[in-house]
Parts: structure tokens; sequence; C-alpha cells
């Protein structure tokens, strides 16, 4: 009779606990799904703004370093407020409304107390109604980020960015000094860093060129330096020298494509001598200047170009080559472009005029015989961007430079990599210099 119940009870308590358990299993399952979709939606949620599905426009972001800018200027305005993740991703910390009605020193004076004294080297400002988030590491000017009565060279330089590229949003940093450079360097979202300062003559005394390579080696990024404005050789200057960096010598344009004497020789590439820059002690006003100062800042503009072009048409809406992008400047659909693809893109898009040459001109012709040696892969201007373009998109593939131009390239790039990879960079040296405590000079 036990044995009887016992069998008849059994099954009603295995029933019992399968009816528990499945109903314990469903609510665990249900959790599951709520906790997910919570998660989703957050998750969702992040990504829409990372991702700038906002509707933000295809961005690229320029970091020129240099002496200040003049944020009050009308060449650095723009309609164009930047979006919160923007700013976040480039570590704004402290946003400036500027004044924007009457003159300069008007509108300096109506800033000062609210804005410029407040200002220190931790702060990474965005001036809204302007393209420029600005940061002064160093803390050693006399008005942080603005460019200062005595100087000018920086709005000029910035000018010389956004006439290549309107659109670009600058990351401007204030200084000379390595740490000026890294300030860039390990933003995630810049892409291209512009230097226009070096030793007088291209002395072979330390400079910038470990945060260089950091910036390129390591962070993906591209860098711009510019070669001295003398004759001199680019291979031993530590900003437009080190293998990494692309150096930048002038030509003039307008008619008379050939080397300025005044110039670095053998460098990557050569870029618009003369340009005509915004001011940095008025709000409108502009002048023409000369120097390899703004033929590098052009060519970053150039490069800001071709990356933003290029993320619009493979939808990719970040910015930089951080590891989260695989280390890619363009990380869009079914396309990866790294740093080293437009370098390569932009030496073979270069080159040599064979228009006439006036010996009046302050230039000398460009040497039918190994032009390298004045212009390194050749000449870089606007009209480069469309074959930039279209040989990265793969629709229109450059042809391979002529192979004489590609032995002496070679042995540019042989030497560089002798030079620099004995280099000491751990010296100090002083040196008569005009800024900066590294023995730089900028480069007008």
């Amino acid at each position: 009779m036990s044995e009887a119940l016992e069998a008849e009870l059994v099954p009603e308590i295995n029933n019992s606990r399968i009816v528990i358990a499945l109903s314990i299993t469903l609510l665990i399952i249900g959790a599951i799904f709520f906790a997910l979709s919570g998660d989703n939606a957050k998750e969702n949620e992040s990504q829409a703004v990372s991702q700038s599905d906002d509707g933000w426009r295809s961005f690229s972001v320029v970091a020129p370093i240099d002496t200040g800018i003049n944020v009050y200027h009308d060449h650095f305005r723009t309609n164009e407020t930047y979006p919160q993740w923007l700013l976040d991703g480039l570590g704004v910390n402290k946003v400036c409304e500027l004044t924007f009605n009457g003159s300069w020193q008007e509108r300096y004076d109506a800033d000062k107390t609210t804005c410029w004294d407040t200002l220190n080297a931790t702060d990474i400002v965005y001036f809204p109604g302007t393209k420029i988030i600005g940061a002064s590491p160093d803390g050693d000017s006399d008005i942080l980020i603005l460019d200062d009565p005595n100087d000018g060279h920086g709005s000029a330089v910035t000018g010389a960015v956004l006439d290549a590229n309107p659109n670009a949003v600058i990351f401007f940093v204030e200084g000379f000094s390595s740490e000026a450079v890294l300030a860039a360097a390990n933003q995630p979202l810049v892409d291209v860093i512009t230097t226009s300062f070096g030793a007088i003559g291209s002395l072979p005394f330390p400079g910038i060129e470990d945060a260089t390579k950091v910036a390129v080696t390591q962070k993906n990024k591209l860098h711009t330096g510019a070669a001295d404005n003398s004759p001199s050789p680019a291979v031993q200057d530590a900003t437009a020298g080190p293998p990494w960096s692309i150096g930048i010598a002038g030509y003039a344009e307008e008619g008379d494509d050939q080397k300025e004497i005044m110039s670095g020789s053998y460098p990557d590439i050569s870029a618009d001598w003369t340009q005509v820059l915004p001011n940095h002690d008025d709000i409108d006003g502009y002048h023409e200047t000369s120097g390899t100062s703004f033929a590098t800042p052009r060519t970053a503009g150039i490069i800001s170009f071709i990356l933003e072009n290029l993320r619009e048409e493979f939808g990719d809406s970040g910015s930089g080559a951080s590891d989260e992008r695989g280390g890619y400047l363009v990380n869009g659909t079914n396309m990866t472009i790294s740093n080293a693809q437009v370098r390569d893109a932009l030496n073979l898009s270069a080159w040599y005029p064979d228009l006439g040459w006036d010996p009046t001109s302050g230039t000398m012709p460009i040497s039918p015989i190994l032009p390298c040696a004045q212009t390194g892969w050749g000449l870089v201007n606007l009209s480069n961007i469309e074959p930039i373009i279209k040989h990265l998109n793969g629709s229109e593939i450059l042809p391979q430079r002529a192979s004489d131009v590609v032995a002496c390239m070679q042995v540019n790039q042989d030497a560089r990599e002798a030079y620099w990879g004995a280099y000491p960079s751990s010296v100090t040296q002083n040196l008569d210099t005009v800024f900066g405590d590294e023995g730089v000079n900028v480069r007008d």
C-alpha cells in the first residue's frame, strides 16, 4: 500500500516542481529580456550620439600648433554649433561665449573678465560661433589661446588650413613645445597636426620630433611640418625631417610654378608659398604673406578636405584614427584608409612643373635632372585633391612615379631613417630663438 501510494505521489510532486521551475525560468527569461531591452536602448542612444546620428555632417579635425589665434576674425566664424558629442570627444571643459559686436579691441575688452582672464593651462575651450576649439597647455603666453598683439603667426597659419578646407574643425593648440604637440596627438578625434616652427636654418638640434613620432606612429595621425625658409636641406630639420613627418617646402604659384630660393631643399613635397591670410588684430582684415609656415597648413587643409569627402562617400561619421577605429583615418562601409595610404597618394599625385621661368621672380627653375632634390615628390595644391580622392576610393588609380624619382626619394627616406634613428633627442640645447624654449622660430 505504501509502495502504491508512493508511486502515485511521486509523479504529482515532480509535476509541481516542473511547474515551479518553468515559472521561475520564465520569470528569469523575462527579466533578462527586460534588462537587455533597457541596455539596448541605452546602447542605441549612445551609438546615436557617438556616431553623429543627430544628422551632423562628415567632418575632419586639424590641429595647428602655433602662437595663438584671433577667434574674433570673420575668417573663423560659422553658423554651425558643434554638437555636444564632438565637444566631449575633444575634451572640452570650458565654453567662452564671445562678443561679436564692435571692433577687435571692444570685443576683447567685453570678454576679458568673463573669458580671457579665467583661462588656465588645463582648459580646452570651445568658442561658439567660430570653428575653433582652443588649448594652451604650456600656459605661458600673455593671453592664453588668443593671438597676442605682437604675434599673428597662428592666425595666418589657421587661415591657411581653412582656405583649403573651410569645413575643417580646428583644434588649435598654442605653444611650441613637445607638450603642445602631444596635447593634439592625444586627442582621438584629431586627424592632422600641422607645425610651422623649428630651429633657425634647420640646425640639427632637438625639437618636437619625439612628440610627432607619437602622433604618427602610435596615434596613426598625419603630421605636416614646415621646412626652413632657407635653402638648407630638410633632412636634419626636427620639424620637417623625421621620416614619419611630411616635410613641406615652398614654391611660387600664380603662373610661375618654380621653387622658392628661400625654401628648404629635399623635402617630401612643396606647396603654395604666398597666400592672403587673416590679420590677428582686427575682425575682417587680410594681408599677403609668404613662407613654408603657410604652405604647410595649407597642405594639412588639403588632407583634411580629402578625408572629409571620403568619410562622406563611405558613411564614416567619425574622425581620427584611434584603436576604436582600427587605426584607420577612414573607417567606413567596405572601406578603410590608413595614414600611410593617404601619404602615398599625396606622393603619387605630386607633380613637377614645366612652365617658363621668370629670372626676376625670386625663384629657381625646377631642374629636369633630379628635381626631387629641390622639391621632393613635387608640387601639391588644390588641383591634387580630386586625383587623390579618386585614387583612394579606387575609381581612378594614380600611375606610379618614374623610377628615377622613386630612387631619389628612397635615398631621401633612407637618409632620414638613418639620421633620426641615431638622433640624440634627449639632449637639451640652448639656442638664440624667437619663440619657445626648444630652439624654435616661426617660419614666416
